[in-house]
């Protein structure tokens, strides 16, 4: 009699597990658990599209029984993912309207009565948000950030950026469990399979030589233009040399009347400065030779 009894018990366990298993009750404590875990998962760099892959699936679900006793499935834990996506959609939409705010410590959502009653009434799941608040939407920010971010999203500069004005469409947070499991295995099976199909060792060497070309491609023309620029400047400069050369300042010395011979002297050596140079050609004829008589200081015979 006892032994049946044992027996009937063993039969009533995994019946029991599974039951439980199905059911699914999701406490604040469970839901925090799989939130900081999909968190953990965003900074591995296991998130694409806003979606897991199986491998993070299924670590999440060996690291959630290890830490609740709970062996639920990937299923399960998906469905939560779905509500929890749909809990961030609808705190980011009430954040984004100026009458609201988030305590972080508290993790409540603050505002007038006046705005809570115009938002729920065109939002009523926003109802179960007002009395409970989220204390976990820095984790959620974080999980449903953009793919960019890699996770480091600032959740207080969320609050300030437009998400699409009202959401007059929104079902209720109990159908989401339905749509986000199909939903969420198309963007995970897309997942596997760009993990599946990496690039090659070959691809990646040759993806490497075309990147490194294209920088010694860049640093070749840049070297040409900077010769080009080089022999720009020295033409312009000898150009400048041959109009004011000590060849054309004797010419003009040469030509000059009333030079005398130690201010004629004295001019060439002063012709070897080529500022000196090009300020003497550069003056009107009347004006060298007093330019010479101060220059080289001798008295200006020219009167005013």
């Amino acid at each position: 009699m006892a032994s049946r009894v044992t027996r009937s018990r063993r039969q009533q366990q995994p019946s029991q597990q599974q039951e439980q298993q199905s059911r699914a009750r999701w406490t604040t404590f469970l839901t925090k658990t799989l939130a900081d875990m999909l968190v953990e998962q965003v900074h591995r760099g296991n998130r694409l599209n806003n979606s897991f892959n199986k491998r993070a699936w299924k670590s999440m679900c060996d690291d959630f029984c290890k830490k609740t006793g709970l062996k639920w499935d990937k299923e399960q834990l998906k469905n939560r993912y779905g509500v929890l996506r749909r809990q961030y959609v609808l705190v980011k939409s009430l954040l984004d309207h100026s009458g609201f705010s988030w305590n972080e410590s508290t993790g409540d959502i603050i505002g007038k009565d006046e705005a809570w009653a115009d938002f729920i009434k065109d939002h009523p799941d926003a109802e179960t948000i007002k009395s409970s608040g989220c204390s976990i939407y820095k984790q959620l920010c974080t999980i449903f950030s953009e793919p960019t971010t890699n996770g480091k999203h600032d959740y207080s500069a969320e609050i300030g950026r437009e998400v699409g004005s009202s959401l007059p469409s929104l079902e209720p947070l109990s159908r989401i469990q339905e749509e986000s499991s199909s939903e969420s295995e198309e963007v995970e099976d897309v997942a596997d399979e760009q993990d599946a199909v990496q690039p090659s060792a070959p691809c990646v060497i040759s993806s490497r030589k075309r990147g490194r070309k294209g920088i010694d491609d860049a640093i070749a023309a840049a070297i040409l233009e900077m010769a080009a620029a080089s022999k720009l400047r020295t033409a312009a400069v000898k150009q400048c040399n041959s109009r004011y050369s000590i060849a054309s300042c004797i010419k003009e010395l040469d030509e000059m009347k009333g030079v005398e011979e130690r201010v004629y002297f004295a001019a060439l050596e002063l012709f070897n400065n080529p500022n000196a140079r090009e300020m003497f050609l550069s003056l009107k004829g009347d004006k060298r030779l007093t330019w010479l008589h101060r220059k080289c200081g001798a008295p200006s015979d020219t009167q005013v």
